[in-house]
Formats: C-alpha cells, structure tokens, sequence
C-alpha cells in the first residue's frame, strides 16, 4: 500500500484540482493521487496558515504535500523566501507547479528527506508533519530543525490533540527549551516553539 509520505513513482496518477479563497485572495492547485489531503484543503493545515507568526528570512514548509501551507504563506509574507519540501517527488512536482500557478515568486518546491537539502540558518519551520511516520522519526524532523534554526528562530506546527499534541509540546519543551499552544481548533492544536541564543535561559 501506497502511502502520501513515502515516495512512490509508479502509483497511478488521478489529478483534480482544488480552488480555495484565505484572506479575499483564490488560489487554485493541482493535486493528484499519493499525496495528502488531495480534495481539498485540510482543517489542521488550513489553522496553520492562519495561526503562523509572520515569515522574514528563508522559512521551509516542512512536508509540503502539493504546497498549500508553503504558496499561502509566501503570498502572506512577500519579504520572505520559502523552500518548500517533501520527500515524495511527486508532491515536489505539484508543488512547483502550483507555485507558478500562484505566482508565489518568493517560493520553490525541492525533494529532501527532511530538512537534509537545506543548509541553515534557517528563520522559521512550519510543517503539518506527517504522524504516520511514527512518533520517532517524526521527532527526528523536529529535531533537524531545531539543528538548522538560528538563534530566534522558530518551529511551528500543527498535531491533532488525539495524534499526540500533549507529548508533542512536552518533547518541543525539553527540544527547545520552551513551546506555547498558539491556537485551538476542533482538536487541533497549533504549537510554536523559538531557538533560545546559547546559553539564554528558557523562557
């Protein structure tokens, strides 16, 4: 069985797209079998979008999918430049696609297994992490950005209550030195968490 965080170049393709209207601006995408979410805009991703502190910097959607978090978020914040990435190359390549169709300029789309494509510092990491991984090597992913943020830089995610969102800002804490629950929404909880300068004290 195929699944949507696992890279598997000979599943059927089924495109479709999907229209969407954030903050008076409609964006369209193109979407397509082994991807997540492919109908439409899913409710932890669409909280996250609107929850995300402001970008500045080079910030990476983490676990792009086809790019919705990553293309709003770079039409939100102009300044900024987003790396959007996955490992699935087939999302990669919606991602690209949908951020000409967008026009998100400020944006693009690069196959990586995590964050190990990027080099740091990075500003900021917003990701809707793929819990089916397990919680392991999901941590492992927070862990790599915790690696490549610079100091005051920050890590901010969407995890369902029911999916581990407790232990989650427990093991974000001890990570970090500190995470806030930023937003509640139909048990999704949208948690941030900032790199302390070395030797700056937890908040």
């Amino acid at each position: 069985m195929s699944h949507y965080f696992v890279n598997d170049p000979n599943l059927r393709h089924a495109q479709s797209r999907v229209q969407l209207t954030m903050d008076g601006e409609v964006y369209e995408f193109e979407t397509d079998a082994g991807v997540f979410s492919k109908q439409h805009l899913d409710s932890g991703s669409a909280l996250l979008i609107r929850s995300a502190p402001p970008l500045a910097g080079h910030a990476v959607d983490l676990g792009c999918g086809w790019g919705p978090v990553g293309i709003i978020l770079a039409r939100k914040n102009p300044g900024s430049r987003l790396s959007l990435v996955d490992v699935n190359e087939r999302a990669v390549a919606l991602a690209a696609r949908n951020i000409l169709q967008n026009g998100a300029d400020n944006a693009q789309a690069l196959v990586s297994d995590g964050l190990s494509a990027l080099s740091g510092p990075l500003d900021a990491v917003i990701s809707n992490p793929p819990v089916r991984i397990g919680k392991q090597a999901m941590y492992h992913l927070f862990e790599q950005a915790h690696e490549k943020l610079r100091p005051g830089g920050f890590l901010c995610i969407v995890i369902r209550k029911a999916q581990g969102a407790p232990s989650c800002k427990q093991f974000l804490s001890e990570l970090f030195g500190n995470c806030q629950t930023i937003a509640r929404e139909s048990g999704f909880h949208i948690l941030l968490s900032v790199k302390s300068s070395p030797g700056e004290e937890a908040v």
